[in-house]
């Protein structure tokens, strides 16, 4: 997100995103489903998570209308897992977006933990039922708790993770 920070402080004050912003526009329309996750900042999204979708609602106030979503956040202390029902939720439904019932929050003591990776098949379960697709994700053949990328369990899924080109792994900071 960082990179397209002034095409988005641009695109409010000119409502026309520049071209690769568009391109990212684009992605996230033409995306079968999305799955959004943001670190906690002052016990809500960053700004800038939230500015990108305002942006975007800016230039299409449908773009999100029916999508169906995946909802995640990363914080450092699991007290702030509520980001989740009072801040994502809320702004995604209201920009018409369909999120599924189990949102992925992890906290740093998550990471490797037991339990993180139940609750991200869970939740990429019913994205994959809400997307029409097959919601089995084939076990791990490793025993140890190594965590694994959320990418390589949408493989296992048989649903490859879209990424705008040249965005691929970059955070929201």
């Amino acid at each position: 997100m960082r990179d397209f920070a002034v095409e988005i402080a641009h695109t409010f004050t000119n409502g026309f995103p520049e071209k690769t912003l568009a391109d990212a526009f684009s992605a996230v329309t033409e995306a079968d489903g999305l799955i959004v996750v943001t670190p906690v900042f002052s016990a809500s999204y960053s700004g800038l998570f939230k500015s990108f979708f305002d942006a975007l609602s800016v230039t299409d106030e449908n773009a999100l209308a029916g999508k169906p979503m995946l909802i995640g956040a990363t914080g450092g202390t699991a007290r702030h897992s509520l980001v989740l029902d009072h801040a994502l939720r809320p702004l995604f439904s209201y920009l018409k977006a369909v999120v599924v019932p189990t949102g992925v929050y992890a906290a740093s003591e998550d990471w490797g933990a037991e339990g993180l990776n139940a609750r991200v098949a869970r939740a990429a379960g019913e994205l994959a039922s809400l997307m029409g697709r097959p919601a089995t994700l084939s076990k791990p053949s490793r025993q140890s708790l190594e965590p694994v990328p959320f990418d390589q369990l949408l493989t296992e899924l048989g649903q490859a993770p879209s990424h705008p080109e040249g965005h691929r792994g970059r955070r929201d900071r």
